[in-house]
């Protein structure tokens, strides 16, 4: 990303639509559509600012009209363009919401503070948020489902989350019994 680590994601360029330069988008805000109320947006390598002019929502897809693209070639050009955004132009996240650019890199530790790893993504893939934790150990990543139960604090001022791994969670359920 050009070196500046201050950029989140906000969506994706797609494939041209029609034959007048718009694109289909995928964007990742909550609202689809409002990926274009945030402004300029910049490539990864951020040499490229791009500006999206209007978006559309179909049934099968967000198209947007991109400022200055107003053929199918210049559209096409732009195929898989990552849409980025510096982190200070965001909204501030409501209490306990964060977004997952300030969980990155957070340090994971246990409910007794031993460091567990540090957060390396979050994903989704279709049925809730998974935590994904490189392990200080050096062991294969931990992915954990992310809920209160797996993660019951997060202190982003102090750069770490608590993480209770579900071995962890099953052994206090079993003994509760």
């Amino acid at each position: 990303m050009g070196g500046d680590t201050n950029l989140v994601l906000l969506g994706e360029i797609g494939a041209a639509q029609g034959l007048k330069g718009e694109v289909r988008v995928r964007s990742y805000t909550e609202e689809p559509a409002d990926i274009a109320a945030y402004g300029p947006l910049r490539n990864e390598a951020g040499t490229k600012t791009i500006e999206i002019s209007h978006v559309r929502v179909t049934p099968k897809a967000l198209i947007a009209r991109i400022k200055g693209v107003t053929t199918r070639e210049a559209a096409e050009a732009l195929n898989r363009t990552k849409l980025y955004v510096a982190r200070d132009a965001l909204p501030e996240a409501a209490e306990d919401e964060w977004y997952v650019a300030d969980l990155i890199g957070l340090l994971a530790v246990s409910p007794d503070g031993a460091p567990l790893g540090t957060v390396a993504a979050i994903h989704n893939f279709g049925a809730g948020d998974i935590i994904e934790v490189d392990r200080t150990d050096g062991g294969p990543s931990m992915l954990v489902a992310f809920s209160d139960d797996t993660v019951p604090e997060i202190d982003i001022a102090a750069g770490r989350l608590v993480l209770v791994p579900p071995e962890e969670i099953e052994a206090s359920e079993d003994g509760d019994a």
